[in-house]
């Protein structure tokens, strides 16, 4: 694999932190023309939160965050420092955040891990695991968690049925099935059978309308063969705390809305694995999003799953939402790039300069 340095900085551009704000804004401008419930007093609702979850809810987004230090951490093995997986992290998170969800931030990731002197290869298997996990938390435990919800899942929304036409339900359970089918197969090719994988790769994309894909196909059956490579003989110790630190990572992300939700209006146990579950599925619909980061689709769609809890704290706890879980992103992204740069490419070539010195000396 070759990592096509120029578009990787095209995407690390602190410049793009503009488009998703301004289409955010574009949605909240709009939320205050074309929506009568939202004006002057709906803002001043934000005065009625209650500190202490409102403090609950930075704390509970804090410890996601040391979560995801933490598992890329382990995932490579120590290789990383705790201040390089600090960087890492917020680099990916930041990549996420100026790229559309369906993209995300993944070939980022292995070439941030690659200039922090992890091999290709390893960077691959690393970023293949953190991503067969993710989706395997939400695959494997969304069933659960909607379980406990007792059918009470999807919103009852006049918006959300006229623009979806009763929809909502069946466009879960297909993108459900798929993400399900792909973390399977892609489960199942990184630690089953890769060569089995890459050969049905090959010939997929021998069809005469696929033909043209057929050199990049071959090339990521290379990859995950080589990922397999590398995974292969890891034993229980090293899968267990990446596994937990999943669970926590997601749950995290999860429990922090029902905090800030709690901050408004009070929820009984029951309403709060309903918040919990009704998260699962919106996560659905932001991953499918177009929009950088999902932006405008999160604050639209926010309302018409959780304006029943909330009614007239709605608007000011999206906006909250969202200026804890995705803004601090583009801001601690475009303020850690150029030193990052700096520090990987500038003194790694200044080092490598006084190094042949040396020598030649």
């Amino acid at each position: 694999m070759k990592l096509d340095n120029k578009k990787i900085f095209q995407t690390l551009n602190p410049n793009k932190i503009w488009v998703p704000v301004i289409i955010g804004l574009a949605i909240v401008f709009g939320m205050f023309y074309f929506d009568p419930s939202v004006n002057k007093d709906s803002l001043s609702g934000v005065f009625d939160a209650s500190i202490p979850w409102i403090i609950l809810a930075v704390v509970v987004i804090f410890f996601r965050d040391v979560g995801y230090v933490y598992r890329i951490r382990e995932v490579t093995g120590q290789k990383l420092t705790w201040k390089r997986s600090i960087y890492v992290i917020i680099l990916w998170e930041f990549a996420s955040a100026v790229t559309p969800s369906v993209v995300g931030g993944s070939a980022v990731a292995i070439f941030i891990l690659n200039k922090e002197g992890i091999k290709l290869g390893r960077a691959i298997a690393f970023v293949m695991v953190t991503a067969i996990l993710d989706n395997l938390f939400f695959v494997i435990g969304a069933p659960i968690i909607l379980f406990f919800a007792k059918g009470s899942i999807f919103p009852e929304s006049k918006v959300l049925e006229m623009q979806l036409q009763n929809s909502m339900e069946a466009i879960f359970w297909i993108s459900y099935s798929l993400y399900a089918t792909y973390s399977l197969i892609m489960a199942a090719a990184l630690f089953y059978r890769p060569r089995v994988f890459k050969w049905v790769l090959i010939k997929v994309f021998s069809i005469k309308w696929l033909r043209k894909w057929k050199h990049d196909a071959q090339e990521y059956g290379d990859q995950i063969i080589e990922a397999s490579k590398e995974l292969s003989g890891k034993k229980w110790n090293y899968w267990l705390p990446i596994i937990g630190a999943t669970i926590f990572i997601w749950s995290s992300r999860y429990l922090m809305l029902n905090a800030l939700i709690s901050a408004f209006v009070p929820l009984a146990a029951q309403e709060h694995v309903i918040v919990f579950a009704r998260q699962v599925i919106m996560w659905i619909v932001m991953m499918i999003s177009p929009t950088p980061g999902s932006s405008g689709t999160a604050e639209f769609f926010f309302g018409q799953f959780f304006t029943e809890f909330l009614g007239d704290y709605t608007f000011v706890t999206s906006i909250l939402w969202r200026l804890l879980s995705y803004y601090p992103y583009l801001i601690l992204g475009a303020f850690f790039l150029p030193r990052w740069v700096k520090q990987v490419f500038f003194k790694k070539k200044k080092k490598m300069k006084s190094e042949r010195d040396v020598s030649e000396s």
